[in-house]
């Protein structure tokens, strides 16, 4: 089974990906982590604050292809980044499809109001962010709003988070 996980910034991904990994015992790839690479290794000139769909459109026809040889090679794997589009599903066969699930962690304009200093303070908790001042209320608010409209408009999963922060995903 592959598990996608996306969401804008600061919704948990990392972290869910780290709960799956602790419940189910299924690794993940962060594509961060595989960004970072590429970029470090000068693979590509793109840089880690290059244009969101500049980087989409180079990260996500490699991670497709790794998505492609786990479900070959049978095996389980979580996949969580901000890179996986919303169209995700066209670029998979039907046989590839039945093996994917997708979530898209949305938190609500309700949520973020109500728990900003908590999404502050749980900003790193995988991940160290080394620089997290450009996250603010106002930027988590419209991302998350452009977010929820992209998961309606290509009608996609999606987890809302409103009342408290409480994800919970069984096989």
């Amino acid at each position: 089974m592959i598990i996608l996980i996306t969401g804008a910034s600061h919704t948990g991904k990392t972290a869910l990906a780290q709960k799956l990994l602790e419940k189910y015992k299924y690794p993940y790839l962060s594509i961060d982590h595989l960004k970072m690479g590429l970029i470090r290794s000068g693979n590509t000139k793109l840089t880690p604050v290059s244009d969101e769909k500049a980087l989409t459109d180079y990260l996500w026809p490699i991670v497709c292809e790794m998505i492609k040889t786990a479900i070959e090679n049978e095996q389980n794997l979580v996949v969580e980044g901000c890179y996986i589009p919303f169209e995700w599903s066209k670029d998979f066969e039907p046989e590839y499809l039945d093996n994917i699930k997708y979530y898209c962690l949305v938190m609500s304009d309700n949520y973020i109001t109500n728990h900003f200093s908590d999404i502050k303070k749980f900003a790193s908790v995988i991940e160290n962010r080394m620089d997290d001042d450009y996250c603010t209320i106002e930027t988590v608010r419209r991302d998350n709003a452009e977010v929820l409209e992209q998961c309606q408009t290509h009608k996609v999963n999606y987890l809302l988070i409103d009342d408290k922060y409480q994800i919970d995903i069984e096989f």
